[in-house]
């Protein structure tokens, strides 16, 4: 299950023509009919485009992953520092542009695509997110009533070509459970690590995180070892259950008002402590869990991003990437939201 991004920094043209010859390639090898194939070579176009003309430079994060034997995703988000759309409505309208073009790029990016969503704020830049799929998307997990949507952003090192951050999802009887993990170091060993344990986590019989971290912890002795983090969303209790070996930063949102968990000493597959305990925090309506490892700084602010929590968990991600990623190491996001 490796649903890493690819990064691509983009300053001029003749960078662009490459970035959409590699995605076009992958895209071929997905599940995507040839009409989608055709909508996703112009979602990249006008994106690579839009980024140069308006923003002089940025970042482009995509992947392309298979849910089963015929179901594929493909998904794209265009970061960059330029002036920001002042009237974003105005702009989505064919006909309205300020480099003196057709003026059709958002426009058409929102009608092809099968989701989109743009956040943008004048002085501070511009992230636009896309999706084209073959199924309907299923980022939302719906129990006993409650919708729960959960999404991940990990991005590899620099220059290292897998993760070695992951995550897994499980549904449970009563709610949904995460493994939340960063292997040590980067490259092929440190996913090595956070794969055993993700792997083992999805087919654990334990249901109690600090029960899982336990058997993750012997699972996983002969790998390079990671820190992790397990949380069960159970809407039978009305409660979230935390527990963390590692410098993950977990905290809690209501509202724009946060509680950080701190996680206990230690590495799972090395040294845990003798004694842990999970804690639990009550459900609340409009929460966000937010959980990064140690690629991005920890000293991030959310205030910078008003009404951010109205848009997909994703672009909230990136924007915390965006503006906080040391860019030394692996740099993951994962977010929680129950409503």
């Amino acid at each position: 299950m490796d649903r890493s991004f690819t990064s691509y920094h983009i300053e001029d043209r003749s960078f662009a023509s490459y970035i959409k010859r590699e995605i076009h390639r992958e895209a071929t090898h997905g599940h995507f009919t040839r009409q989608q194939i055709g909508e996703i070579d112009i979602i990249v176009s006008e994106l690579t485009s839009n980024l140069v003309k308006h923003a002089g430079s940025g970042e482009l994060l995509y992947r392309i992953f298979n849910h089963q034997e015929t179901e594929s995703t493909f998904e794209i988000l265009c970061m960059d520092k330029g002036p920001g759309i002042a009237d974003l409505n105005r702009m989505k309208k064919d006909g309205n542009s300020t480099t003196n073009t057709l003026g059709q790029g958002l426009g058409a990016i929102e009608r092809l695509s099968n989701y989109s969503q743009v956040y943008s704020m004048p002085g501070w830049g511009t992230i636009l997110l896309a999706r084209i799929t073959t199924r309907k998307a299923e980022s939302i997990i719906r129990k006993n009533g409650r919708e729960i949507g959960i999404s991940a952003l990990c991005v590899n090192k620099p220059n290292e070509t897998v993760c070695g951050d992951g995550y897994r999802i499980r549904k449970m009887s009563t709610g949904v459970q995460v493994f939340f993990g960063d292997g040590l170091g980067h490259g092929p060993q440190a996913k090595e690590a956070v794969d055993r344990a993700g792997d083992f986590f999805l087919d654990c019989d334990e249901t109690e995180p600090v029960a899982i971290l336990r058997k993750i912890h012997e699972t996983v002795r002969r790998t390079r070892g990671l820190v992790a983090t397990i949380v069960t969303i159970d809407n039978q209790r009305n409660e979230w259950t935390i527990c963390g070996v590692g410098n993950i930063i977990t905290r809690m949102y209501s509202g724009m008002q946060y509680r950080n968990y701190p996680g206990y000493n230690g590495t799972v597959g090395l040294n845990i402590p003798n004694t842990m305990k999970s804690t639990t925090y009550p459900i609340e309506a409009r929460q966000h869990l937010v959980m990064c490892s140690d690629g991005l700084l920890t000293r991030w602010d959310l205030n910078r991003y008003p009404s951010v929590f109205k848009y997909d968990n994703v672009i909230l991600a990136a924007a915390l990437y965006r503006d906080y990623s040391r860019r030394t190491d692996d740099a993951s996001v994962l977010i929680a939201k129950v409503s």
